[in-house]
């Protein structure tokens, strides 16, 4: 098979897009070699692979009898599986009994290994690769194992953070889901977690994962960081075109309620600075405006954006000096 046939080729290493699912559970921990392995069917694929990718990353292994290159891959692949301890499955699909799968997903050539992660395939490989290479593949998709060592799991968590802001979410998730593994209560990697289904979108998703922690996990200062984002992102979205936000100050650069109203939007946009910019003219043109309103917002980022952003430490000089002038 061709590489301009492979609708995978060059894939490998290089996530689709996906979405990450935390659905408001730890990651799973690790399973018996039996619950990891299976076989399924046209008629079980949804279920075996699709929903249960929402919970875990599903390797699907599409395969026939006949085929001396799928013989090879599978005492290898069910092995590295089983090595995993739970951080993904592997689901076997004969495709001469079950073609229409494999021909939805342009599948020309066996072995073909597609992973699934949130119900969609994100990343492949064809042919009976190296045990070496598969162990990455899983280390891509899932991230990669991480131990019970406190040194490991900072280690990972960090890595997970410069992964998120770089706009890797799906990447920091799998590293996340990693330590969730080993400490199913780890406030920073739940609240890492909820934040890479705010940066794919999934606002719902994520409001829904925050309502499900148990009270004590809920009160940590990281969680709490997370949902207040989530409180800014749902207001920003009722408060208005921005454009038009921008139109009345041009008119009326006094106009405090349009301001206060765009520094929150270029906040969720990610425009930290510009958010900061706002609240900090506010301030000075008018301390009671809205009872210190925009000084409280301003506060109300930092905690968000956390006391070693960028945007953070400019704001707060910038801050100090309208307290303190």
């Amino acid at each position: 098979m061709s590489g301009s046939d492979n609708p995978y080729a060059g894939s490998f290493g290089n996530q689709m897009t996906a979405s990450a699912s935390f659905g408001g559970q730890p990651a799973p921990k690790a399973a018996a070699a039996g619950d990891l392995i299976k076989e399924t069917t046209t008629a079980t694929f949804s279920r075996d692979v699709l929903e249960a990718s929402r919970e875990q990353p599903v390797l699907v292994d599409f395969w026939a009898p006949w085929c001396g290159p799928c013989k090879q891959l599978t005492p290898v692949i069910e092995k590295v599986v089983t090595e995993a301890a739970g951080r993904v499955k592997l689901v076997k699909m004969n495709i001469d009994d079950h073609p229409s799968i494999a021909g939805q997903l342009g599948i020309q050539s066996i072995p073909a290994v597609i992973a699934f992660v949130g119900g969609r395939p994100v990343d492949g490989f064809m042919g009976a690769v190296p045990e070496s290479q598969i162990k990455q593949f899983i280390d891509r998709i899932a991230g990669p194992a991480v131990s019970d060592g406190k040194a490991e799991i900072e280690a990972a968590l960090t890595d997970a953070k410069a992964l998120l802001d770089a706009g890797e979410a799906e990447n920091a998730a799998g590293l996340y889901g990693a330590v969730l593994q080993a400490e199913p209560d780890n406030a920073t990697a739940v609240a890492g977690m909820v934040d890479c289904m705010i940066a794919l979108g999934q606002i719902a998703e994520a409001r829904q994962a925050l309502s499900e922690l148990p009270e004590e996990l809920a009160k940590d200062a990281a969680i709490g960081a997370v949902s207040k984002k989530l409180d800014q992102i749902e207001e920003a979205r009722k408060l208005g075109d921005p454009t038009a936000l921008e139109h009345q100050l041009a008119l009326n650069p006094d106009d405090h309620a349009a301001r206060l109203k765009l520094a929150k939007i270029r906040n969720v946009e990610g425009d930290r600075n510009a958010a900061a910019e706002h609240l900090l003219l506010i301030m000075k043109r008018d301390r009671s405006f809205e009872d210190d309103g925009a000084r409280r917002e301003l506060l109300g980022f930092f905690e968000v954006w956390g006391p070693k952003d960028p945007a953070t430490v400019a704001a707060r000089r910038k801050l100090s000096s309208i307290l303190f002038s």
